[in-house]
């Protein structure tokens, strides 16, 4: 039996790691990713649960690498900044309350369930609480819970009903048309490949909940 509890640890604390590393992806390129080894963090998480995706990690920092960073920060603001068109709104609210709202119905309701987890967006923070990388960082934040045995007992269950939550009800929804704006209009290859591994590592962890949830 501990065996079991610790190999569903380890694999809530790798779960943690792919998400925390997928979502610092989708800050301003910084030097520090490669310094920090970000994507060898990402390749080992992805290994360890199994993922088919795990080359992609590595070529993501290869990619990084070879790709001058002001080229990046360029693709960075075109695709996700503007100023006059943004083209991959990194929103939920675009892609589920329409195309020109921000601060939607769909951003409350994930606000809601940050709370329920016991978690909110610090006041310093200036992105919208929907932004793909704040609903991954909570993802993190609900696996590191699970894989560092933080929860409390009976607890477990509200834990992983709330990571289907935010799966079924918000990134899973929105996550495939923000990915694909990327893969159509990024110019570099480190954020098409980013936008192909974001994308098949969510609807695999969609399509993993979804089974779990129905034995």
């Amino acid at each position: 039996m501990e065996a079991i509890h610790y190999d569903a640890r380890s694999l809530h604390l790798a779960k943690a790691e792919a998400y925390r590393a997928l979502s610092v992806c989708y800050y301003e390129p910084e030097e520090a990713f490669l310094e920090e080894d970000l994507f060898g963090q990402l390749e080992e998480a992805l290994s360890a649960l199994g993922s088919k995706h795990a080359p992609d990690a590595r070529a993501m920092g290869t990619f990084f690498g070879k790709t001058p960073r002001e080229d990046l920060r360029v693709d960075y603001t075109r695709l996700f900044l503007g100023p006059f068109t943004t083209l991959a709104r990194p929103y939920g609210s675009v892609y589920l309350d329409g195309s020109d709202v921000v601060m939607g119905d769909s951003t409350m309701a994930v606000q809601a369930l940050y709370h329920e987890g016991g978690f909110c967006v610090a006041d310093a923070f200036t992105e919208m609480p929907d932004h793909v990388a704040v609903e991954m960082e909570f993802l993190y934040l609900l696996n590191a819970r699970l894989g560092k045995g933080l929860v409390e007992p009976g607890r477990h269950q509200q834990h992983a009903k709330l990571e289907r939550r935010l799966l079924n009800e918000h990134l899973g929804r929105w996550i495939r048309p923000f990915t694909e704006a990327i893969e159509s209009c990024a110019s570099t290859d480190f954020y098409r490949t980013l936008a192909t591994l974001t994308q098949c590592f969510i609807l695999d962890d969609l399509r993993e909940s979804a089974l779990a949830s129905h034995p």
